[in-house]
């Protein structure tokens, strides 16, 4: 059975990397998709490409920071049986070197605009009586990200509150996942803001394997159909996440060894 055939599916930050794979794989098995991006070139690209190969899909520009126009948004697109809120980005860098509007932006994006998109979304579902909201977080939410303290607070606050939400869904016929991928190749290197470090330091620090986007994508649809409350993905992330939850110490020891070394990449 093609699980997601028939169905309809929004997704932000759908014009590129998890997102976009999300929105072509989604197209391929069957789903109508919403492509919404804060870049609308970007999301059209992406539309486009799915009905060239024979899917359907839509682009829409959405600034997932602005509640208001979330709301609207999938307040229009109808029935809505798959949500995605997966835009986001990341700041790396050390909190000394950030200042208060930078740590709200990251919060307004990856934590609010998942809590926008969810009580929009979380109410069609709960009138329809049906559907699935998956929230992208991160290993960072799970096992933390020393040199990426913003980044790991929004995602680990996606987490708990798609558990929640999921506890409270459940009596009515909606599901919620939250999915916390290890390291992707994608453009979230490309498109981070790096605070007193160089991207290219900050890749070479990376202690575990950046996996394909393609692998990532299935992982994250297979745990989708398996209705996963967490889909953490590769095994690493599940090994990590698992040790730090019951070796609460290596938090500490993690977090020494990795500033030390990010420290050493930094410039005036």
């Amino acid at each position: 059975m093609n699980f997601f055939h028939g169905k309809t599916a929004f997704v932000t930050g759908g014009a590129s990397g998890i997102g976009r794979g999300l929105c072509e794989a989604l197209a391929a098995r069957g789903a109508e998709v919403t492509v919404a991006d804060i870049d609308l070139d970007g999301a059209r690209a992406v539309a486009e490409g799915v009905v060239r190969s024979g899917g359907k899909a839509r682009a829409l520009l959405l600034d997932v920071s602005d509640g208001e126009a979330v709301a609207r948004a999938l307040d229009a697109a109808g029935r809505l049986d798959y949500l995605f809120n997966n835009a986001g980005f990341a700041i790396v860098g050390e909190v000394r070197d950030m200042d208060l509007a930078a740590f709200r932006h990251i919060v307004d994006v990856n934590l609010m605009g998942v809590v926008a998109g969810s009580l929009a979304g979380y109410k069609i579902m709960v009138r329809q009586g049906s559907g699935h909201i998956v929230n992208t977080a991160s290993l960072a939410g799970l096992a933390g990200m020393p040199g990426g303290a913003a980044y790991a607070t929004t995602k680990a606050a996606v987490v708990m509150f798609s558990r929640m939400l999921r506890a409270e869904g459940e009596g009515l016929g909606v599901k919620v996942s939250a999915a916390c991928p290890g390291f992707v190749r994608t453009a979230i290197f490309d498109h981070a803001q790096y605070l007193h470090v160089d991207k290219e330091g900050v890749l070479q620090l990376i202690p575990l394997p950046i996996i394909a986007l393609a692998t990532a994508i299935e992982d994250i649809l297979a745990g989708v159909e398996r209705n996963d409350a967490l889909i953490v993905f590769p095994f690493y992330a599940r090994l990590l996440s698992r040790l730090m939850r019951w070796f609460p110490a290596l938090h500490t020891l993690v977090g020494r060894k990795a500033m030390a070394g990010f420290r050493r990449l930094r410039t005036p």
